[in-house]
């Protein structure tokens, strides 16, 4: 019989990480596919034993990249790949392959590495940033999920005492979209084809996202919003994303990021579809199992 590892990270106390998982779980069951739960620390990460027991691919809903790659060194196909996580997981690197690929972004700087303790606010760098980019803007940390390490900076008080505290830490400056305070479209991918979207919006937080408070419906993509999506998770390489578009001026969709290991629950709930059967199709159709 077929099996897979469903892997998410143990260290997390939330409820919503195991819920995720079992999400999974229950689609690849309806496949006939035997799934086996596990925390990221329950698989031993020992460079001189071959893993026992090996499953026929892993869906992994995790950001340890190195037990990503552990396990596709091992020989075993990881959904998504360790390196595209590692990608998305990193906002700086997402944005300058977004750029590349010339998909609409809001108008981003990334910021250059300046080590803890030290600081470059006497070069004039910031003053180039602020002229360039003007306030409110955008600072977002390199790693955060959920809305979580993005700051809406409206003034330039709030702006030096931000990148102060951020040395140390890779982030970004970035355009604020008014247009699109308080509302945006998440659309998962899964291959190269749309399988559910919905609307998020809120009243009381320029982030649209439901952990911060926001609600949600599902919506009907335009063609253009189709394209847009689809282009950005191609070019990360992602099988399987969630990418979250903003609002523009018009009314046209910006890549606001693409999350490389996004959570299904929520979708599910506003649009009865279950991502995990949408994956485990494309997975097994893939691997030809």
């Amino acid at each position: 019989m077929t099996n897979c590892w469903i892997i998410y990270n143990g260290s997390l106390i939330s409820e919503k990480f195991v819920d995720q998982a079992n999400l999974m779980a229950e689609a690849v069951k309806k496949y006939n596919v035997e799934p086996v739960v596990l925390k990221n620390c329950d698989v031993m990460m020992n460079l001189q034993i071959d893993l026992e027991d090996r499953p026929d691919f892993v869906i992994f809903l995790d950001k340890d990249v190195l037990l990503g790659q552990f396990l596709k060194q091992q020989g075993i196909p990881v959904f998504n790949d360790p390196d595209i996580i590692e990608t998305c997981d990193n906002k700086a690197k997402q944005y300058l392959k977004l750029s590349q690929a010339n998909i609409p972004i809001p108008k981003t700087i990334i910021a250059p590495k300046i080590y803890k303790n030290f600081s470059i606010k006497q070069t004039g760098y910031f003053e180039k940033v602020i002229a360039q980019l003007k306030l409110p803007m955008i600072i977002k940390e390199g790693h955060g999920s959920f809305g979580m390490k993005v700051y809406l900076i409206e003034t330039e008080e709030q702006f030096y005492e931000k990148v102060e505290e951020l040395n140390g830490v890779d982030f970004v400056f970035q355009e604020f979209i008014a247009s699109s305070k308080g509302r945006d479209i998440r659309v998962n991918i899964v291959g190269e084809e749309v399988v559910a979207a919905m609307y998020r919006h809120s009243e009381t937080d320029f982030r649209a996202n439901i952990t911060n408070g926001g609600t949600a419906e599902r919506v009907e993509l335009t063609e253009k919003q189709i394209n847009i999506a689809k282009q950005a998770a191609k070019a990360l390489g992602a099988e399987y994303a969630g990418v979250d578009l903003l609002f523009g001026k018009n009314e046209e969709p910006i890549v606001c990021e693409v999350n490389a290991a996004a959570h299904i629950r929520n979708i599910y709930n506003v649009t009865g579809v279950n991502v995990g059967e949408k994956l485990t199709e494309y997975i097994l159709r893939k691997l030809a199992l």
